[in-house]
């Protein structure tokens, strides 16, 4: 967006942007549109929340653990109830899954519409009292079939998605979008107090030079990822080595990788052998945003969004960013494999 269309007012804001895509959909409810304005928000209070917790007593654990056993931070608990209220209050939505409950969250009878969202409302929140970048997750999806909602409807895969997004907050608050027609950026104006477009169709450049991996775990890894890692460490062809950046929100890494190239890993290793991100609201939502810019994810074994889920908080591991990084993992991954089967 340029300086003059600022200037004279012409500004594409998240809200408008949502209700010229309903209006070029001729079918179109205005559901998703009004369910995407209570999740931006959700952003907006999150936000405010996160750039004044220090001032307000916010840093520090809550007491409580959450479903996958991590420490609740006050935040995370602040920042889920926000999202589980706009939502619920937009009546848009039947059925929600968050990181910070146990079990599917079931929207009273009078306030249903029909789509599910799945989120984790504050990922990295381990890194928030040293104010490192952290985000907001979030994936929606349709639901399918008659009855009355029940936590099996969740359980759909990826690629069956109507939208994705994840919001940062670093050193600005950004949204970026993917629904069925594009991948856009927003930026919050703290001026005017709304997400402005900043970035149309992004995408993801083919090949990059930074791979993205949390190397403490680095004794846990099988050999492929090894290999994979030193090459990237060692280049072979006399290349430049990637450089390595790892920040440990999920958020802020794939958001660096989408923005330069590279890839991001989080594998599965002999301590968590089913990796540690969740699919329903970290792997799958993500990835679905990094195909939409032309990019790839992995599990090693299938791509991320053709994964059946079998439970609302199931782990799987992940690859995600420039297609060519992808797919050099995933030739020494199927390396590995035939020189096992030839071993049998």
């Amino acid at each position: 967006m340029s300086l003059d269309n600022i200037a004279q007012g012409d500004i594409c804001t998240l809200t408008r942007f949502i209700t010229e895509r309903g209006r070029q959909c001729g079918s179109a409810t205005g559901e998703l549109t009004q369910l995407l304005n209570a999740i931006c928000t959700a952003i907006k209070s999150i936000a405010t929340n996160v750039r004044r917790a220090g001032i307000m007593n916010l840093y520090g654990i809550a007491g409580s653990t959450n479903t996958t056993g991590d420490e609740q931070k006050k935040l995370d608990v602040i920042s889920n109830l926000v999202f589980i209220n706009l939502i619920r209050a937009s009546f848009t939505t039947c059925l929600m899954v968050s990181e910070e409950n146990e079990e599917v969250i079931v929207v009273e009878t009078e306030k249903q519409g029909k789509y599910i969202v799945t989120f984790d409302p504050l990922d990295g929140s381990s890194n928030i009292d040293c104010l490192v970048s952290i985000g907001t997750i979030f994936g929606i999806y349709k639901k399918t079939g008659d009855g009355p909602p029940a936590a099996k409807d969740v359980l759909q895969k990826g690629r069956q998605m109507v939208a994705a997004g994840y919001a940062l907050y670093g050193s600005a608050t950004v949204i970026v979008l993917a629904t069925e027609y594009s991948l856009d950026m927003f930026m919050l104006d703290p001026s005017v107090g709304e997400f402005v477009l900043t970035e149309r169709d992004l995408t993801i450049k083919k090949k990059g030079k930074i791979f993205s991996i949390n190397e403490g775990y680095a004794k846990f890894w099988d050999p492929a990822i090894k290999e994979y890692i030193d090459r990237k460490k060692f280049p072979q062809d006399g290349s430049s080595p990637y450089n390595a950046r790892y920040i440990g929100s999920m958020v802020a890494d794939v958001h660096r990788t989408l923005v330069y190239g590279g890839i991001f890993g989080y594998p599965a290793h002999s301590k968590s052998p089913n990796g540690k991100l969740r699919l329903l609201y970290e792997a799958a939502p993500m990835s679905y945003i990094i195909e939409k810019a032309g990019g790839k994810s992995t599990t090693g074994q299938c791509d991320v969004l053709d994964v059946q889920p079998e439970h609302i908080h199931q782990r799987v591991p992940i690859f995600i960013g420039s297609p060519d990084d992808v797919d050099e993992y995933l030739a020494i991954v199927k390396k590995h494999q035939n020189h096992i089967k030839g071993s049998d």
